[in-house]
């Protein structure tokens, strides 16, 4: 038997930041970052809060790629405040502090580390959950997937509980107007990176892949038009919707190798998550071929271009001036190789494995990192 999973509510559309006035409760945490603080995106709403009765408090700490030291911090705070909502706003790293902070909260027995889907975690004793994405990307605000880095190790800790879906997510397109050209970028790529890997996982199911296919066909049509112009509404509206339809797909399939190496690569050389996921795509792409030809194939007609999908995914990340290989990030070779077997290591640990179309041996993972640094096609 398998479960489809999604958050229990989604407000979208025009005064989405509405869905709000429904909450009722005393007490609300924002969890955010400096910059979605200096926007004036958390006074928007905390007034909306207050003038319904809530006392708020707002932690804004959280940093890209959050680490645990991030989250104890955050932790300290709810313990004081006791709040009976958290309210993540931002990107990614918003909402996956918000998710660990909130376990930690309800669950103070709990460490982060044993954070696991198999395990019940009996959440909503003491507080609810919303996300309100300013990002078009990771998704999150819809995934039961929690990303939090141990930087003692050098790692990336792919954690996940099905409690941990929201009971309210708000897509208000308005909010991502803001976002610089280089951070649109590495966003959607992120978001074309779910859709691609939920697509071809071997946990694929049918209404996965109707979210998968029509978020591949939102991001080629609406990501290049996001990039080139900020203020385009429309461009804005479909890729925050195509993102929140790519996290609902690979959180009810699963991502895939292209997730493992750059969940690897971004930790060890401090590269963000979205950047390194590109990076990776079409060599996974191209790796998978034989096994999962087909149905890439029914994705590159959905992109709107005659190319194969690893060549259209290649002059996507062209126009929008990402790398395509990891030389063109100006990582000396050395360093690189230096730590290739530590990066094999990671990727062999990494859930992304678990479901890919083709069964992941080391010495092939360690050729694609090979390969990836000069920028050479796929060949084994």
């Amino acid at each position: 038997m398998w479960w489809f999973v999604v958050p229990s509510k989604i407000a979208f559309g025009e005064d989405a930041l509405d869905a709000l006035n429904e909450l009722s409760g005393k007490r609300a945490l924002i969890i955010t970052d400096k910059i979605i603080t200096n926007l004036g995106y958390v006074k928007l709403v905390e007034d909306r809060l207050k003038e319904h009765g809530f006392s708020v408090v707002c932690f804004d700490d959280v940093e890209p790629e959050p680490s645990t030291e991030v989250v104890h911090k955050a932790l300290e705070v709810a313990n004081g405040f006791k709040p009976d909502w958290f309210i993540a706003i931002g990107g990614g790293s918003s909402m996956d502090t918000a998710k660990a902070v909130w376990i930690l909260y309800e669950r103070p027995d709990k460490k982060i580390e044993e954070i696991n889907p198999l395990e019940p975690l009996e959440l909503r004793k003491k507080a609810r959950f919303v996300c309100i994405p300013t990002t078009s990307g990771t998704g999150s605000e819809s995934t039961w997937a929690i990303v939090i880095t141990d930087k003692e190790s050098m790692r990336k800790m792919e954690l996940a509980s099905r409690e941990v879906l929201p009971d309210l997510v708000i897509l208000d397109p308005k909010l991502t107007l803001s976002m610089p050209p280089r951070l649109t970028a590495d966003t959607g790529i992120d978001a074309l990176a779910h859709s691609v890997e939920a697509y071809v996982s071997t946990w694929r199911n049918d209404f996965s892949d109707a979210l998968a296919e029509k978020a591949v066909e939102l991001i080629f049509k609406y990501l290049p038009r996001a990039y080139r112009n900020g203020d385009d509404v429309k461009a804005r509206e479909g890729m925050h919707y195509a993102a929140d339809m790519a996290g609902m797909a690979f959180s009810n399939s699963q991502i895939g190798i292209a997730h493992a190496l750059a969940h690897a690569f971004g930790a060890i050389f401090h590269v963000p998550h979205g950047r390194s996921v590109g990076l990776f795509l079409p060599y996974s792409i191209q790796y998978n071929w034989k096994y999962a030809s087909d149905r890439y194939r029914k994705l590159a007609e959905r992109t709107g271009t005659n190319k194969n999908l690893d060549q259209a995914i290649t002059e996507l990340l062209k126009e929008l001036e990402q790398p395509t290989s990891v030389k063109e990030m100006n990582i000396p070779k050395d360093k690189y190789f230096e730590k290739l077997n530590l990066l094999v290591s990671r990727a062999m640990e990494s859930t992304g494995i678990i479901a890919n179309p083709r069964p992941v041996e080391e010495r092939e993972c360690k050729k694609i990192f090979e390969y990836a640094y000069e920028g050479l096609k796929i060949d084994f």
